[in-house]
Formats: C-alpha cells, structure tokens, sequence
C-alpha cells in the first residue's frame, strides 16, 4: 500500500504539471485572420457570349455597362445578406468586364468622333458606380474590405483614363522642361 502510495504522490507533480501545460496551449490566441485572396477578375462564359453577339461598337459597350452593373447590383445584395465570399467573386465579375471594355475600345481606332463617345460613355457609367463601392466597403469586414478598396482604385484610374483617352486629341500638353526654362527665364527678366 505504502508503495502504491509513493508511486501516486510521484506521478502527482507530473500530471499537475501536464494539465497547467495543456490548459496553457488551449488558452493562447488563435492565429490572426489572414485577408481574403484577392477575386479573379474574368468575364463569365454568359456574358462573354452576349458580348459577342454585340452587333457594333456601342451596343456593345452600353451592353457591358449593363452587365457591370448588374454584378454591381448583385454584389451589394449579397453585402446586405453578409455573404462576403460570394460577394467577392461577383467583383471579380465586375473588375473583369470593366477590364475587358477597356481592351476593347482601346483597340478601336482612336481618331474617330464614336470611339470619343465610347469612352465618355464609360466615364459616365463609372462614375455613378464609384460610390456605390465605397457604400459596399464600408459595410464590409476589413479582410474583404480591401480588395474593394483596390477596386475602387482601380476604377478610379480606369475612369482617369478614359477620360484622358476622351480628351486626348484637344487638351495640348506642355513637356516639363519649358516650364523650367520658362520659369529661369522669368527670374532673369526680374533681375537688374
């Protein structure tokens, strides 16, 4: 009995030891949450198809407007339900079709009044649509919100360069080097 004894209050400090150990690796911090991946930006096989049946240049930009906009639509309906992930994927869908307008009127032929238009049109439809992404950012978690941040970015610049592309035959641009010269020039008519 005395030996049964010794071996129990022998093993006693150990397992006391293996439990406080075992309650302090259950007790530590989960990980940090890492963001969401970024979403894949690619036109869906639907709206490729009704794309390609577009009958002319401005049919087919009005009509990849539409569909931005109703990724955009579906995108702030599954903000509203919480349902982040899928509301990622359907911003891949937008950021996919506003690249792919982009690739195509750029590869239209730049000297003509439509393709003017075309791009003007665009500017329009993006800038009603920039606010509604930054009403979707700020209701989303921070690991989704910034890839809308980077949406919005990247929607902000793609209108700058439409806009650019749209003014690009009239607006003259001087190069940096005659403002400085200009500006030495003026400083040597102030000097006596």
């Amino acid at each position: 009995m005395q030996s049964a004894l010794k071996q129990f209050s022998s093993a006693l400090p150990f397992t006391i030891v293996l439990l406080v150990f075992a309650t302090n690796v259950h007790a530590q911090p989960a990980t940090p949450q890492l963001p969401a991946p970024p979403p894949m930006r690619f036109v869906t096989h639907d709206d490729r198809s009704q794309l390609t049946s577009a009958k002319d240049a401005k049919a087919r930009v009005r009509l990849t407007i539409e569909l931005a906009d109703a990724h955009l639509t579906h995108m702030e309906q599954l903000t509203s339900q919480k349902d982040f992930e899928r509301a990622q994927e359907a911003l891949g869908n937008y950021l996919g079709l506003i690249e792919d307008v982009m690739r195509y009127v750029g590869g239209i032929t730049q000297d003509k009044n439509s393709t003017r238009d075309l791009y003007r049109r665009l500017d329009i439809a993006l800038r009603a649509q920039l606010p509604r992404l930054a009403v979707m950012r700020r209701d989303t978690p921070s690991e989704f919100s910034l890839h809308l941040k980077a949406a919005e970015e990247f929607v902000r610049n793609t209108r700058s360069e439409a806009l650019d592309s749209f003014y690009g035959h009239t607006v003259l641009r001087e190069a940096p080097a005659k403002k400085e010269d200009a500006r030495d020039s003026s400083q040597d008519n102030k000097r006596p």
